[in-house]
């Protein structure tokens, strides 16, 4: 789930000022669920603009509104028939919902409420942690579902580095478990340990373009 977290009040200002009427839009896929860009949080921004502004004698026409999801336009109809009444719109999603509706609306200035984080998992209440760095080369075949990406201080792809302390914790913080010493216990508890010296080639940092996914069961759908 991508998880995403309010930007201040302040940056968020700075952006409608100018504009009279607005409408903030949430969205209610991941930054819904981590408490960050549904119904209750948009209705949250637009009172706490509302109110800053007030402060400094500005009226701002704020209204609210939520579809699905941001990152596809099946759900947009009702927002269609909608943006044509607002000078500017505050989106509530992720970087990726963001740039949906900045480009189904392009005479339309869109801003972002929130900075999205990472990619994570949803512990407990208002409670995420990161799980995955989005790298495209997953590895957690052979580290038993321990993602040295993430959980690894410095990212290593072929087992530990030399600041693993003796209790098995990392030499960046001693509250935080080596993530090779991790895989390392998890892979010999499963009778695999052979998958440790496996040696995974360097990291192809170049030509880093944007990326596209079509899942396989879909190609065809999309051959012109």
């Amino acid at each position: 789930m991508i998880i995403a977290e309010r930007k201040p009040l302040e940056e968020i200002k700075d952006m409608v000022k100018g504009y009279k009427k607005v409408l903030n839009v949430g969205c209610g896929g991941c930054t819904s669920i981590c408490l960050a860009g549904g119904q209750k949080e948009v209705n949250t921004l637009n009172a706490d603009l509302k109110k800053d502004l007030s402060s400094e004698n500005i009226v701002l026409d704020i209204d609210a509104f939520v579809i699905e999801r941001q990152c596809n336009y099946d759900f947009f109809e009702a927002l269609d028939e909608m943006i044509a009444n607002y000078d500017a719109v505050i989106s509530m999603a992720c970087g990726v919902g963001v740039q949906f509706v900045a480009e189904r609306y392009p005479e339309t200035p869109v801003f972002p409420a929130l900075n999205t984080v990472f990619c994570g998992a949803d512990r407990d209440i208002g409670w995420f942690e990161e799980s995955c760095r989005t790298c495209g080369e997953c590895v957690l075949a052979e580290t038993a579902g321990i993602c040295p990406v993430t959980r690894c201080a410095k990212g290593l792809f072929n087992g530990p580095c030399g600041g693993t302390r003796l209790d098995g914790t990392c030499e960046v913080d001693k509250d935080t478990p080596c993530a090779w010493y991790e895989i390392h216990k998890r892979l010999q508890a499963q009778g695999r340990l052979e998958n440790i010296i496996k040696i995974k080639p360097p990291r192809q940092w170049e030509n880093q373009t944007r990326r596209s996914l079509v899942q396989e069961d879909y190609k065809q759908r999309y051959i012109s």
